[in-house]
């Protein structure tokens, strides 16, 4: 195991032990919020530093992981692990056929592509509305939504909390497994030359919609608990900005390594919940997430982790 493998375990065994019992009230909601977009960022970002491949559709992809969690709660009565499990795997497919005309396809254009279905999606979440426990097959009822069935282990916040925090892990170690499989050897080797890769007899249709279908099911996982957390998804939530935002401050906090993600995640939702909480414009975070990325872009090409990293690499080096 890695020194970085030993730290991040470390850092989250604190959090599952502490995180839950310092926060209180409405600030254990914000920080389950925050627990899912870090998953959800963590397939945006393993994508980006392995395949060089720009997906603007993961929010996105976390409505449906969402809604499918939603519907499967209201319609039967399973367990909440079965129902994430269907999530996940219904927005694996997802990412599958997101993956079908972006296969060819780099940079711009594939962020293109993925921009236009995360709208696409957009646009289905505001007219039809999440699903809250009525009849049919879009389950909407006009008025109160029913219950929400959580985790047996999770049932009050706080535990809630550590079961987000507990699967964030999980699915960091999908990806390190990944990286150190045959799947992370062919995304190296696509990402620096796709001919080159052709030639050594790696299948790069193959192994890219495998890169796609984990972000995807990475990111119906996190929907589906982010489903879990509120009880009910608002159709704002998955706006195609979101899916730009959320890219464009995984960048900032660097895509490398599990702090770059954990940046991303906490900027993305801590920061404006803490402008709120001292009734500051929450839009001024916008103001400063454009220069951080401007920032990551001239002088920190890993991103803030990554000159934290090396910043503590120097204190370490002197004492």
């Amino acid at each position: 195991m890695t020194k970085s493998a030993k730290i991040g375990l470390l850092f989250a065994l604190l959090a599952f032990t502490f995180l839950p019992v310092l926060a209180g009230g409405q600030w254990i909601k914000i920080f389950i919020s925050t627990g899912c977009f870090i998953l959800a960022a963590s397939g945006v970002a393993f994508m980006y530093a392995r395949l060089g491949m720009v997906s603007l559709g993961q929010v996105a992809l976390m409505g449906i992981g969402g809604w499918v969690m939603l519907r499967m709660n209201h319609a039967f009565d399973l367990p909440f692990e079965i129902n994430l499990a269907v999530a996940g795997a219904v927005t694996l497919v997802f990412g599958w056929l997101l993956a079908m005309p972006a296969l060819k396809m780099r940079g711009l254009y594939l962020a293109l592509i993925t921009l236009m279905a995360a709208g696409g999606l957009e646009v289905i979440f505001s007219t039809y509305r999440f699903p809250n426990g009525g009849e049919g097959f879009w389950g909407v009822m006009p008025s109160v939504a029913a219950p929400f069935r959580r985790p047996l282990v999770a049932t009050d916040d706080a535990d809630y909390l550590r079961y987000i925090i507990f699967a964030i892990v999980v699915g960091f170690l999908i990806i390190e497994l990944h990286m150190r499989a045959a799947p992370g050897r062919a995304w190296a080797m696509i990402r620096r030359s796709e001919a080159a890769a052709y030639a050594s007899g790696v299948n790069v249709v193959y192994y890219k919609a495998w890169a796609f279908g984990l972000a995807g099911f990475l990111a119906g996982t996190s929907g589906g608990l982010l489903a879990g957390g509120l009880g009910l998804l608002d159709p704002a939530t998955f706006r195609a900005s979101e899916s730009i935002m959320l890219f464009a401050l995984m960048v900032v906090g660097g895509s490398r390594g599990w702090l770059g993600v954990v940046i991303a995640g906490v900027l993305y939702r801590v920061v404006p919940a803490l402008f709120n909480d001292w009734t500051i414009d929450a839009d001024i975070a916008l103001v400063i997430f454009g220069a951080a990325l401007l920032h990551a872009i001239i002088t920190a090409p890993n991103g803030l982790s990554g000159q934290l990293i090396d910043l503590f690499g120097k204190v370490g080096k002197r004492t």
